[in-house]
C-alpha cells in the first residue's frame, strides 16, 4: 500500500539505482520499475506520488538482483522465496535449496535467558507441510498435537509460528521415550498456569497508557519467563532425584 513517507528516512528511484549500480552494472531504473510492477518489491509512496525505497526494499532488490545474476532462478522461483523469508524463514544456502527454519528456534543447548525470549519465533509464519518437515513429524502426530491443545496456528490465520514449532519438535524427542501427545496435557496445565501468574503480574502495568510502564511489562514476562522455566526444569530434575534414592 502507497504511503506517504518523511522523504529523509528514504531514498528515491534515481539514489537507489547509483547504490545498486557498482554491484549490478547491468542495472537500470526501467528494470527496477519491472520488479516493482511484478510484484517483488513496494516501494512507499510521498505524498506527490514519488517512489521511495527504505532500507529493506533496498535489501529486497540485492536479493532479486544477485538471484538472476548467479543463479539464474526464474522470477517464480524468486517470488516464493521472498515470500517464505517475509514470513520469516532464513534465506536459501545455496543453488537448488529452499528457505530453511532458522536453526536457533529449534536447537536447545541450556536453559532460556530473558534475551531468548525477545527472539521466540513469534513472529514466524509456517505452512503446515513446512512445520511437518522442519519439526520431523507426521500428518497423524501434528493432528494429535493439536487435538490436545499443544498447539494451534495463529490466531486468524493458516500459519504456525516458531513456538509451534518448537513444542512440535520437543515432542517429537520425546516421543522416542514412548511418550505420545496425550502424556503431555500436564505440561499445558502446568504452563498455562504459570502464563496465569505472569500475567498478574504485568496486568497493572498493561492497563496504564505510559510508554514505559509497557516497556517494563514486556521486560518483566521476558525475564519471569526464563526464570518460570529454570525453576520449572529445577523442580523436576530434584523430583526425579528423589524418586530414584527411594
Amino acid at each position: 500500500m502507497s504511503t506517504a513517507v518523511p522523504a529523509r528516512a528514504y531514498l528515491s528511484i534515481g539514489e537507489v539505482l547509483a547504490k545498486l549500480r557498482p554491484e549490478f552494472p547491468d542495472v537500470t531504473i526501467s528494470k527496477i520499475r519491472f520488479l516493482e510492477s511484478e510484484g517483488l518489491v513496494e516501494p512507499a509512496r510521498t505524498s506527490s506520488g514519488y517512489r521511495k525505497f527504505g532500507h529493506d526494499e533496498i535489501q529486497r532488490l540485492r536479493y532479486v538482483l544477485a538471484a538472476q545474476r548467479d543463479r539464474y532462478l526464474p522470477l517464480k522461483v524468486i517470488r516464493e522465496h521472498l515470500d517464505a523469508m517475509d514470513r520469516g524463514l532464513e534465506p536459501p544456502a545455496g543453488p537448488g535449496a529452499a528457505p530453511r527454519v532458522p536453526m536457533t528456534l529449534v536447537k536447545s543447548d541450556g536453559f532460556p535467558t530473558p534475551e531468548s525470549f525477545s527472539r521466540d519465533g513469534s513472529d514466524l509464519r509456517l505452512s503446515r507441510e513446512e512445520l511437518i518437515e522442519a519439526a520431523g513429524i507426521d500428518a497423524a502426530q501434528l493432528a494429535q498435537l493439536e487435538s490436545y491443545g499443544l498447539i494451534g496456528t495463529r490466531a486468524g490465520s493458516s500459519h504456525y509460528d516458531g513456538n509451534a514449532l518448537v513444542v512440535a519438535k520437543t515432542v517429537a524427542e520425546m516421543s522416542g521415550f514412548g511418550l505420545e501427545p496425550r502424556h503431555l496435557r500436564a505440561f499445558k496445565s502446568a504452563a498455562d498456569r504459570e502464563v496465569g501468574l505472569v500475567e498478574q503480574v504485568v496486568a497493572p502495568m498493561h492497563n496504564q497508557r505510559n510508554p514505559d510502564a509497557k516497556a517494563r511489562a514486556e521486560e518483566i514476562v521476558r525475564e519471569l519467563s526464563a526464570l518460570s522455566v529454570r525453576l520449572h526444569a529445577a523442580l523436576v530434575k530434584a523430583g526425579l532425584a528423589t524418586a530414584g534414592r527411594r
